[in-house]
């Protein structure tokens, strides 16, 4: 057995202690990252040297911090892999909209930030950051990647790994000026027409169209549903036995990253449920694809692929665009016709009659996106600025 370890003293909260051969081991006590008391100790040739020895045991300590935790020192590439396993956990959000976020943070913030550690991001880096990719690239580009990397840095600021959430004191982005643009009735007719001669001239190879296309652009005409929503549509959301006849919109179709396509039993916000009246043009055509699936189950879709799987909007924005570029039709998409009837209600009935049937709970959101401004202004202001003429001199004829 070795000599009995003798006490020389302490200094502050570190106890040296006197070893064989003269060598002196310096020891502290340091409440770790995971709360737990422990005792680190080094050695030296002096207590000078022992100190020394133990502060720098102390800096290159391994973490006890248990798996999947964050802390300052954090790369942000392993914050955005806790963040992406977070929005599973919490299952909050639409698939498509999970799928959208981790494109945007990966294409998008990734490249700038990866390799940072997230004490390194500060609100300078984010503001230049965002500022150049919306001046460089596009304003939409600049508020989504603004999105995913507050929330990401929003879920740091959770894990008390960063005192504050660096995005939330950035610049505003400002908007460029643009205006909403509605379809006039000359355009949905040269679009009706496009669609309905798609491929169906003589000598056209190959099977004609199955006519779901044109039907599906009637529907959203009619309807002011997303395109999803019309995708979605069941035999028993639909009923042509009242007058005048009626579409329940209450689910979407989802593609996610992975997964095959479906049908999900909710619209992109859940409050957008709503029971629409239709335009007898819209009728006519639900009759049609009701007998087509006469003798189908109540929740068989009303348009669907050859298979009978369901279609996927990026199908028909992809169909209806190359349809229109060879009739020389440009900037039109399914959105198009959501634009156009929020603005021929807004016309006749005013927005909020156009925000009840478009499915927003607020008529703000469909003035500023949805509704084409109207430049006119009332007629009898003419009237009205009739007192304002000059009075001709008495006895002048």
């Amino acid at each position: 057995m070795g000599r009995p370890r003798t006490p020389i003293g302490t200094f502050g909260d570190v106890t040296y202690v006197k070893m064989p051969g003269g060598r002196v081991r310096a020891r502290t006590r340091y409440r770790d990252d995971d709360g737990q008391v422990r005792r680190p100790s080094a050695t030296g040739s002096s207590n000078k040297d022992a100190l020394r020895a133990l502060k720098a045991s102390l800096a290159q300590r391994a973490s006890h911090v248990a798996t999947g935790e964050i802390t300052g020192d954090t790369s942000f590439a392993k914050l955005v892999e806790v963040w992406l396993e977070d929005l599973d956990l919490t299952n909050q959000l639409a698939p498509s909209t999970r799928a959208l976020y981790e494109r945007n943070m990966r294409q998008l913030v990734m490249p700038a930030f990866e390799h940072y550690l997230l004490r390194e991001i500060t609100v300078r880096k984010v503001d230049q950051f965002i500022k150049t990719l919306a001046t460089t690239r596009s304003y939409s580009m600049g508020r989504q990647a603004r999105t995913v990397l507050g929330l990401a840095l929003g879920l740091a600021v959770r894990y008390d790994a960063i005192v504050k959430n660096p995005v939330r004191d950035t610049a505003r982005l400002h908007k460029p000026s643009s205006q909403t643009m509605a379809l006039t009735l000359e355009q949905v007719d040269a679009i009706r027409a496009a669609v309905r001669g798609w491929r169906r001239g003589p000598g056209v190879p190959g099977p004609p169209p199955d006519g779901q296309l044109e039907q599906i652009i009637e529907v959203m005409l009619g309807t002011s549903a997303r395109i999803g929503e019309v995708l979605a549509l069941r035999k028993c959301d639909v009923d042509v036995t009242v007058t005048p006849a009626t579409v329940r919109i209450c689910g979407t179709i989802v593609s996610p990253s992975g997964k095959p396509t479906s049908r999900q039993p909710h619209t992109k916000t859940h409050k957008s449920t709503r029971v629409v009246s239709v335009p007898n043009f819209v009728a006519e055509v639900l009759r049609q694809r009701l007998v087509r699936v006469g003798q189908e189950a109540p929740d068989h879709l009303l348009f669907f692929t050859r298979k009978g799987s369901p279609l996927t909007t990026n199908n028909i924005r992809r169909r209806l665009r190359a349809i229109l570029a060879e009739v020389g039709i440009e900037g039109v998409t399914p959105h198009a016709f959501r634009r156009t009837v929020a603005t021929v209600i807004d016309r006749a009935s005013g927005p909020d009659l156009a925000a009840d049937l478009l499915g927003h709970t607020s008529s703000k959101i469909t003035k500023e996106h949805y509704i084409q401004p109207d430049e006119a202004v009332d007629p009898v202001t003419a009237q009205i600025l009739e007192s304002l003429a000059p009075q001709r001199p008495e006895g002048a004829s």
